[in-house]
């Protein structure tokens, strides 16, 4: 999703919004297509809220270099203390 929702800032800059929205929607579409069906296996297994506090951890991962790499945005402290904050997030929703 992250490309879906920010690569349009660095490569469709020049182009129309509309022309971004669409691109990116078909990429999202296509990202869903794999989302559901993993959300539905993995509520076999984990809570509702575990599968929210991992998807924010998959999200926060690929993120930070996605930001760093591709976007060349300055690498920050910021992205520490979120990571420090889902570990704890982590902990407390898996610990039961």
């Amino acid at each position: 999703m992250l490309f879906a929702w920010y690569g349009h800032l660095k490569n469709l800059n020049s182009k129309p919004w509309i022309i971004a929205a669409l691109i990116s929607w078909g990429i999202a579409l296509v990202e869903y297509l794999f989302q559901v069906p993993a959300n539905r296996i993995g509520f076999t297994q984990l809570n509702l809220a575990q599968l929210k506090i991992l998807q924010e951890v998959i999200t926060l991962t690929v993120f930070v270099p996605f930001a760093v790499y591709y976007m060349q945005q300055p690498i920050k402290l910021d992205f520490l203390w979120a990571a420090l904050c889902l570990m704890g997030a982590v902990y407390f929703i898996f610990r039961s």
